[in-house]
């Protein structure tokens, strides 16, 4: 786990803090969830409890498959992100907070998380930032090369939202990469200055599963369509039946 003691405060509160929590202030209030972190209070807030913070470095948290998520270009301001794995959803880039726990080892043959061993798309080592920094911690002994000074850190226009992001996420693009002044290139090697992004077809198991269901439904009516039909037919032509000519028994 993170040594928290070795960070600096508000990183230590944002990294150990819960999230999406009801607000107690404005516990009868609509959206009370607390999912703003106020960097200069180093606390959790809602968006009910803007008002005093205004002036503050803000930082709104996400939640994507139950997990606490920022938005890149917000992570980038505070932190080297290089080398964390990052995906693209509800058109935002975003990146874990925290490693999440796994039901099982990864077995693969590709690239693992070197903290926590997490499977993860090439060219990235880390799954989330608070693994990256154990490893610099572990390695390097000290942070201040890796953590950056944010004088401005402000909410995304045009508002703020509830934070919930659907589970139709991409990783991004394998041949493309950030270099330290924010500029696009390609390749498959990492700069000292941004992370990398890749595609895989494992992230887009959500959108090919709601296919194959439309697919295997409209088989499903195409094959019932000639039935139907035809039943239709059947039961319009005895319907429409004349009787004929009735048939007595001769007299005597």
């Amino acid at each position: 786990m993170l040594d928290y003691s070795h960070l600096p405060r508000w990183l230590e509160v944002l990294l150990s803090e819960k999230f999406f929590n009801a607000c107690v202030i404005h516990e009868e209030a609509k959206k009370n969830e607390k999912n703003v972190y106020c960097l200069d209070c180093c606390e959790s807030i809602c968006p009910h409890c803007l008002s005093p913070h205004r002036s503050h470095r803000l930082l709104q948290i996400r939640r994507y498959v139950y997990h606490d998520v920022i938005r890149l270009g917000d992570a980038e301001k505070l932190m080297d992100c290089a080398l964390v794995q990052s995906y693209t959803t509800n058109s935002a880039k975003v990146v874990f907070l925290n490693q999440r726990p796994q039901t099982r080892p990864f077995r693969g043959s590709g690239n693992i998380c070197i903290t926590c061993d997490r499977g993860l798309q090439h060219p990235y080592i880390f799954c989330s930032l608070s693994c990256k920094l154990q490893h610099i911690l572990r390695t390097a002994g000290g942070l201040s090369k890796y953590i950056f000074e944010c004088k401005y850190l402000t909410l995304p226009e045009p508002g703020l939202d509830d934070g919930q992001m659907t589970p139709d996420s991409v990783l991004e693009p394998s041949g493309s990469f950030r270099t330290s002044s924010g500029s696009s290139g390609s390749g498959t090697t990492a700069t000292a200055g941004g992370g990398i992004d890749c595609r895989t077809v494992a992230c887009t198991a959500t959108t090919e599963i709601v296919r194959k269901k439309r697919s295997s439904l409209s088989a499903f009516r195409a094959a019932c369509r000639p039935i139907y039909s035809s039943v239709t037919e059947i039961s319009v032509a005895m319907m429409n039946r004349r009787k004929g000519t009735p048939h007595r028994s001769p007299l005597y």
